[in-house]
This record gives C-alpha cells, sequence and structure tokens, in this order.
C-alpha cells in the first residue's frame, strides 16, 4: 500500500481511481464495510483504491480545543486500513484554508484535479465543503458535472437487547468513544471487530508497583487517547517488534487512590515477564474490565486485591 502526505506530487502515471472519504477514527466495522466495498468497485472497474482522510482531526481545526478523543492513531489507521486491501493511503492535511473551501471548491481541487476519481464511495451521512454545506446528494450532482459517479453506502449496525426490548445501535466513532469513556470495552470492541487499543511509550514511574511486588509498565500516551474509564482491565500487552507476540496483563487506569494520587495514569502488569522495557513503544488491547478503581485502607489491602486481579485476568484472557 502506497501512503501519501497531501495530494500535490501524484505519481506523473496517475490516472483514475476509486476514492472513499473521511476521518476513519477507529477504523470500526462500519468504516471496514466502507472502505472494503471501495476495494471492491477498484477491483471490479481495474482501478486503485482511495482511502482519503484527514489530519489533525477537522474538528480541533473548525473549533480548537474540540479535539475528540482518538481511538486510533495514524500509523495505527494506516495499518487497519491497509489489512483491507487499499491500495493508497492519503493524509490530507486539514487547514483552516481547506475548511473553508466550498463544496463544489472541494470536489473540483482535490477529488477531480489531483485525484482523477472515477468513482466516489461513502456513508449515506457524509458531509463535506464549508460548514459542512455539502451532502451525498450535492456529491452525486458535481459528479455528474464532473465526470464521476458517486454512490452512498448504509451505516452499519446490531441490535442490541436492553430492558427487556431490542435497540438498533448504529457503528460509528461517538458510539465508540463513549463505550470506552464509560469502561464498556467488550461493547467497543464489538463495534470495532477487535479489541481497542492504546499506545504508548514505556515512562519511570514512582515505583509503587514494585515495592507492592507487582512491578508495572506506565505508560506515556499521545495528547488526545481515547482511555477507558478509571479501573482495572484485562488487556493484551504488545511489545515493540513482537511480531504480533501478546502478553497478558492486568491493567490499572486511574489516580492510585490508596497513594492519594491526583495524576491519572495508564500502567500495565505484565504476568510472568520481568524484562526492561523503558523506552519501548508499546501497545495495549483491553478485553474486559474487572473492577472499578477503589481506595484501600492499607498496602496489603491493595495487594490482596492484585493477586485477585491476576486471577481474574487469567481467567479472561484464557491465560
Amino acid at each position: 500500500m502506497q501512503r501519501w502526505r497531501g495530494v500535490t506530487d501524484l505519481p506523473g502515471d496517475w490516472g483514475r481511481c476509486v476514492v472513499t472519504i473521511g476521518v476513519f477514527d477507529g477504523v470500526h466495522k462500519g468504516h471496514q464495510a466502507l472502505i472494503s466495498r471501495t476495494v471492491e468497485v477498484a477491483r471490479q472497474r481495474g482501478l486503485p483504491s482511495v482511502v482519503l482522510t484527514f489530519d489533525p482531526h477537522p474538528a480541533e481545526v473548525v473549533r480548537p480545543g474540540s479535539h475528540p478523543a482518538q481511538l486510533t492513531t495514524l500509523t495505527r489507521k494506516a495499518e487497519l486500513v491497509e489489512q483491507l486491501g487499499v491500495d493508497v493511503f492519503a493524509v490530507l492535511p486539514f487547514t483552516v484554508e481547506l475548511s473553508r473551501l466550498s463544496p463544489d471548491e472541494f470536489v473540483h481541487e482535490i477529488l477531480v484535479d489531483r485525484l482523477h476519481a472515477a468513482t466516489v464511495i461513502v456513508g449515506e451521512n457524509f458531509r463535506f465543503g464549508h460548514k459542512a454545506a455539502g451532502t451525498v446528494e450535492t456529491l452525486k450532482t458535481l459528479g455528474r458535472r464532473f465526470g464521476f459517479t458517486a454512490h452512498e453506502a448504509g451505516l452499519q449496525g446490531h441490535s442490541s437487547p436492553e430492558d427487556g426490548e431490542h435497540t438498533e445501535i448504529t457503528y460509528s466513532s461517538t458510539y465508540v468513544r463513549s463505550c470506552i469513556d464509560a469502561g464498556e470495552v467488550v461493547a467497543a470492541a464489538e463495534a470495532l471487530g477487535r479489541p481497542h487499543r492504546l499506545e504508548g511509550i514505556v515512562v519511570r514511574g514512582e515505583g509503587r508497583g514494585r515495592d507492592l511486588g507487582y512491578p508495572t509498565a506506565n505508560l506515556s500516551l499521545p495528547r488526545f487517547a481515547a482511555v477507558p474509564a478509571d479501573g482495572v482491565y484485562a488487556c493484551w500487552f504488545v511489545p515493540q517488534g513482537a511480531g504480533g507476540k501478546r502478553l497478558p496483563s492486568a491493567v490499572s487506569v486511574g489516580t492510585n487512590p490508596t497513594f492519594s494520587g491526583r495524576e491519572r495514569t495508564v500502567e500495565a502488569y505484565v504476568l510472568d515477564f520481568d524484562s526492561d522495557l523503558y523506552g519501548q513503544h508499546v501497545a495495549l488491547d483491553f478485553v474486559r474490565r474487572l473492577r472499578g478503581q477503589i481506595a484501600f485502607d492499607t498496602p496489603d489491602a491493595l495487594v490482596a486485591e492484585i493477586d485477585k486481579d491476576v486471577l481474574r485476568t487469567r481467567q479472561a484472557l484464557g491465560a
């Protein structure tokens, strides 16, 4: 898969293509269906498939300070998109100038002049252009003017039992964020098609875990990372360069109330593992929430509960 930053310097032999457009944060099941449909149509037409996304998140540019919690880093997003068979992952830097383009200008400058789109496939709730004035119907109309076809794909979701009735839940990045914010990582995984992942650099903490007999890897996270609600979780720990190897871990998210902590941290106790991880880039895949955060009267009471957390982690992960 080719990875582009911007669309100003395309290969000299670049021809027509099939494009899908979106932020695609999380690359959840709805995104996967849309991208897979794009790949399918591109192959049918003998054209390259292009995923056009944006960085930073448009919300942060249009309304500074409103950046939503980030479900996937840009690198992780590219990895997930590549697994779907996409030919080109194109990241369009989202700027104030870009946000001011009208729907007509966006289509003409980006989709027609730069990408030479033959077909554009988007979700049925797609909006684009200045103040999100463009809709799917706008895109279809402009397609007829500029010589490409536009199609919408239906939203994906599932039926969830609630209070004796079945509620239809539509998969969206907002829905996944709400699940993670509530600590409902199983529901988030259902929408994502995989566990929610946090990535970060292992940094030195205060060393309390080692003093208690449970040394932890403390993660420094990206600025907008979507961190689950405070509590203890069963996670898979994926070290740098592990080739996909996963290690079971009990992960604490919170402020360490037993020790009057104030700063929110993410600390992973990796089971049956005792190697130096400082400075490594690692990932945590959240599988199940084991309990909420509790303030214990004594360190011994905390250790007794951590003993139980480790057993619960083994049971949750089958490890």
